[in-house]
């Protein structure tokens, strides 16, 4: 379905309103809802089996010494536990020198859900974004967008923390006094626990409204999964909020500016 595009999304058509489910009575609906739920309860006890084999995985060690640089400069890999036990990093791809609109739609979709520390603080896990860019224009970007997780290069380690796999990914390491070991990683669809918003709209009766969904014939499907289901109006989504609050989104880069819409 082609829709015209604002820069909040698609744009209401009373013409080509998207249809609806059937209406039914309450004890019909709860009875298809109860089947739906059984399945839902089995999916969840898989989650819980996986994760247990997961922390059942043995683990590979990892050069503590490992430079990154952050607000205090350049930093070892060990420093950036913060003195907990664990850490689990999100690699964050960057296009160096391009301006905040040219960023990855992908990685500020995930990484930039990742808001509430508190809690895996009180696990003794520290949260933290391995950059591929440069210190100051990624930093740039975490300032914009208002992040709240300890922003790092990785830039000059990238090949020593990546071991021949690719930044958006996310890693898990464990830290044993001074040495430290990688436990688990993972990238592609799985990094979808990053994303609340994800979960929340497969909730919906519309779900994520991308074309690769299994929905009914007519239900509205405005996104490819290409990329350009993370971006409004040209820009990735979550920018266009922080600039509507005035947030400057100058990265002190020299690629070309594209104009707010």
């Amino acid at each position: 379905m082609n829709h015209e595009m604002s820069n909040n999304g698609p744009l209401a058509d009373p013409a080509t309103s998207a249809p609806l489910p059937p209406v039914v009575d309450r004890a019909t609906w709860n009875a298809q809802l109860e089947e739906l739920l059984i399945r839902e309860k089995a999916h969840t006890r898989e989650g819980d089996a996986i994760a247990a084999a997961r922390r059942r995985l043995p683990m590979v060690e990892v050069d503590p010494s490992i430079p990154l640089t952050g607000e205090r400069g350049r930093v070892r890999l060990l420093d950036v536990f913060e003195g907990r036990r664990q850490l689990v990093a999100y690699f964050h791809m960057w296009h160096a020198g391009k301006p905040a609109e040219q960023q990855c739609e992908g990685c500020t979709f995930f990484n930039g859900q990742v808001r509430e520390l508190s809690y895996l603080h009180s696990r003794d896990v520290t949260y933290a974004t391995f950059s591929e860019g440069p210190y100051p224009e990624s930093a740039a970007y975490r300032q914009f967008l208002g992040l709240d997780a300890p922003w790092y290069s990785a830039q000059e380690s990238a090949d020593a923390l990546l071991a021949g796999r690719w930044f958006g990914l996310l890693v898990c390491y464990l830290r044993d006094g001074g040495r430290v070991f990688e436990t688990y990683w993972t990238s592609g669809r799985a990094t979808e626990v990053m994303a609340p918003a994800y979960g929340l709209l497969d909730m919906t009766v519309y779900g994520r409204q991308e074309t690769f969904e299994d929905s009914p014939a007519g239900w509205p499907q405005f996104w490819a999964n290409n990329g350009e289901q993370f971006r409004t109006g040209g820009r990735p989504s979550a920018q266009w909020s922080r600039l509507a609050a005035g947030r400057s989104d100058d990265l002190g880069t020299s690629g070309p500016r594209d104009e707010p819409a």
